[in-house]
């Protein structure tokens, strides 16, 4: 990247209340910033809760992937203001959430500090994260591995759904689903 600006890949997540909606403005929240610009957005999946509480209504994920002179710490404090934009509330941990942005990749930046972890300690495991980005970048590695080969490996890979656009608050049929 030229200019300062470092590639990132945000992960989106949602599955409470009117799920698509959060996922689209969202995205315009985290690229509103002159310092965050958007490269690529990936497909809607709909999956299962993945850990967490049992119980939960099914999630929509989503992958971006943006151009950033934020700082790593700095792109985090951002994602977290618009996760609490959208009525983040972190009471239970993986429970169900309006909003979660996670930063998987930053540039090739490496960290195990506790706040931000560096690639995402969990990513490499889940084909929600996976398989979304493989569809907007299908040569992409993490560890080394192409992300379409850990999506396909990853215990959540089976549960994956292409989002048709209903059943769209908290993963519940809204008026016009077909089933």
């Amino acid at each position: 990247m030229t200019g300062g600006y470092t590639k990132a890949v945000l992960a989106l997540g949602s599955n409470l209340g009117e799920r698509n909606d959060t996922l689209s403005e969202a995205v315009a929240d985290l690229v509103d910033p002159p310092e965050v610009r958007l490269q690529a957005v990936s497909p809607v999946v709909q999956t299962k809760a993945v850990g967490g509480p049992a119980g939960q209504p099914d999630f929509l994920n989503m992958i971006i992937t943006v151009e950033t002179t934020l700082s790593p710490t700095e792109l985090l404090k951002h994602c977290q203001a618009v996760e609490n934009k959208h009525l983040r509330v972190r009471e239970v941990r993986w429970g169900a959430r309006t909003l979660d942005v996670d930063i998987i990749t930053y540039g090739d930046l490496t960290s195990d500090d506790p706040v931000l972890t560096l690639p995402h300690p969990r990513a490499a495991g889940r084909a929600f994260v996976l398989y979304p980005w493989s569809l907007i970048e299908p040569a992409a590695t993490l560890g080394g591995e192409r992300i379409s080969e850990l999506a396909a490996r990853a215990p959540d890979f089976d549960d994956l759904a292409p989002f048709d656009g209903f059943g769209d608050y908290d993963g519940v049929p809204t008026a016009g689903a077909v089933e």
